[in-house]
């Protein structure tokens, strides 16, 4: 059976034209290859950490959660913690830098969707988003607080 390699056209209806960035005072972040499909495993790795990059330049929660991470890291380094317990601890940071990429692409998703307007379907899914990347940091803090804690104690105690 031949398939039909013609795409079909998707009707549009006339409208007026829709706001552009600059139209309000934004300037888009010029991201080189942001629209082109990776060819290869470097150019994937390479549209990854522009990702990365552009979370760690622009969004504050994100630089937050890396200086947070790299100290408790280098604490539970410090403290001589099991393999397994730092790599608990990686793990945790991990998930809550993981959901703040994420909610920083929902984000966007949702803010060019609905292009500076309020819709209460683009609070709610930005809401949420910000609510997971919370429960994950809470959740980090009690992981980092049961494993950092007694050690500390210990060290501070020897200290008196």
């Amino acid at each position: 059976m031949a398939q039909d390699t013609q795409a079909t056209p998707i009707a549009t209806t006339e409208s007026a034209p829709s706001p552009s960035l600059a139209d309000h005072g934004i300037e888009p972040v010029q991201r080189g290859y942001s629209w082109h499909v990776a060819s290869n495993l470097f150019v994937s790795f390479k549209y990854a950490w522009a990702g990365i990059t552009y979370a760690f330049s622009t969004q504050r929660n994100f630089k937050i959660h890396v200086l947070v991470g790299v100290t408790v890291l280098s604490l539970a380094v410090f403290l001589g913690l099991q393999p397994v317990e730092v790599a608990v601890l990686a793990l945790t940071v991990g998930a809550v830098m993981t959901l703040e990429l994420v909610n920083t692409a929902l984000e966007s998703v949702v803010d060019l969707t609905v292009q500076q307007t309020y819709h209460e379907l683009a609070k709610i899914a930005k809401d949420c988003a910000a609510g997971a990347v919370l429960i994950s940091a809470i959740v980090s803090v009690v992981v980092a607080a049961s494993l950092l804690l007694p050690p500390m104690w210990l060290l501070i105690q020897a200290q008196l």
